[in-house]
């Protein structure tokens, strides 16, 4: 069996990291091919040096010294800047490309993975929230395949293997709802990142954990479900349930629903992704039902969150309407994560940076990413204005 080449853009993350271990269980399945990394060089070259990838690429000019001084004699090409993540995505000798870098920086290097073929496990769900068109389109007439990684997009997938489409009424997301379930604004308004950072259930990144716990990460999973499934806007449906054991469910034209269960962990849909079509086994911990006698589910507050109720309306706006969104969302983050805007505000900004940034019915590529760059100057702008 030939072993599957694995480049993993944002090896460095948690995703990227989750990745590592899972290859590292399946010496026989898979090779490293390409790490990347934006910022963190030191885990770069640890995970290099004992994956012994053909190359790495830090997204960070500055210390491509540093990374080069540390494998230039190990046989590991290194590279460095955002042109070359466009242009070793490109490289023929990936089978599998997994694209886990965060947030709009994914978007050209998966384009150009796309382009030239390769399967793209997809981590990153800004590519399609931003341009699920463009990507969607592009991957058809390359017919290259997208295979969802997060856990809720995995999950519809597995569930709808050998059901044609036109049988699908709706798909159900399910959301844990995030550390401050059940919360009203008077609560809200005084919530800190250290609180905002402990979710219940899952083990994520510090900016996909502020998105599900503003709510936001699913209003971006519904964008990206309807390209990934061309899926109507009315077929997408939100649900809360805060044990997170079922990761998604689909309802079929009969009434009939699928759902796919486990226990909270990103590894399982990495590997499944991974070793598509096969499953490969694991000694990941079992789920006991036993150990979850009761399993809750109730609507989404959107008054109170209402990152989601403006995901929604984004996602019916069509357009550039979501790449604006997912650029503001991405500055409010960033700025509550350092403690520079509350909680409840990064809805305010979001809110107004859509109503400033002009609206495209039918954006080019280049539109998006103009669009995406006047996003987040207005953001910036509203953001320094702020006085917490």
């Amino acid at each position: 069996m030939n072993k599957k080449r694995i480049a993993i853009f944002g090896s460095t993350g948690s995703v990227g990291i989750q990745a590592l271990e899972v290859i590292a269980a399946h010496p026989d399945r898979f090779t490293i091919e390409v790490l990347t990394a934006q910022q963190n060089a030191a885990l770069l070259i640890e995970q290099a040096l004992k994956f012994n990838p053909n190359a790495v690429v830090i997204g960070n000019e500055a210390k491509y010294e540093e990374v080069k001084n540390a494998l230039f004699d190990k046989g590991i090409k290194v590279f460095a800047g955002a042109k070359a993540l466009v242009e070793i995505a490109a490289w023929s000798s990936i089978d599998i490309m997994l694209a886990a870098i965060m947030g709009f920086a994914g978007l050209a290097p998966t384009l150009s993975a796309i382009e030239q073929g390769t399967t793209v496990a997809l981590a990153n769900k800004e590519t399609l929230v931003v341009a699920g068109d463009i990507v969607m389109e592009l991957a058809r007439r390359r017919n290259v395949a997208i295979l969802p990684v997060d856990s809720e997009h995995s999950a519809i997938f597995q569930c709808l293997l050998g059901e044609p489409l036109r049988q699908v009424e709706k798909v159900i997301l399910t959301a844990s709802g995030g550390p401050f379930l059940g919360k009203k604004p008077n609560f809200l308004i005084n919530v800190k990142k250290d609180h905002a950072l402990q979710h219940p259930n899952w083990s994520m990144g510090a900016k996909i954990t502020i998105d599900s716990a503003t709510l936001m990460n699913k209003g971006l999973e519904m964008i990206e479900a309807k390209w990934l499934f061309a899926l109507k806007d009315e077929q997408i449906e939100v649900v809360i349930h805060p044990q997170s054991i079922i990761h998604s469910m689909v309802q079929f034209a009969d009434g009939s629903i699928k759902a796919q269960m486990g226990l909270p962990s990103m590894k399982l849909p990495i590997q499944y992704a991974l070793g598509f079509p096969d499953r490969l086994e694991n000694d990941f911990p079992r789920f006991n039902f036993k150990n979850y006698p009761v399993l809750n589910f109730e609507q989404p507050d959107v008054k109170t969150f209402r990152n989601l109720a403006i995901a929604i309306d984004a996602m019916k706006a069509g357009g550039n309407a979501a790449c604006i969104m997912n650029a503001a969302n991405e500055e409010v983050v960033l700025a509550f994560l350092k403690n520079r805007i509350g909680f409840l505000q990064m809805t305010e900004v979001i809110e107004e940076v859509m109503a400033k940034v002009a609206f495209i019915e039918k954006p080019s590529l280049n539109d998006y990413y103009e669009s995406d760059q006047a996003a987040r100057r207005h953001a910036t702008k509203l953001i320094s204005a702020i006085v917490i």
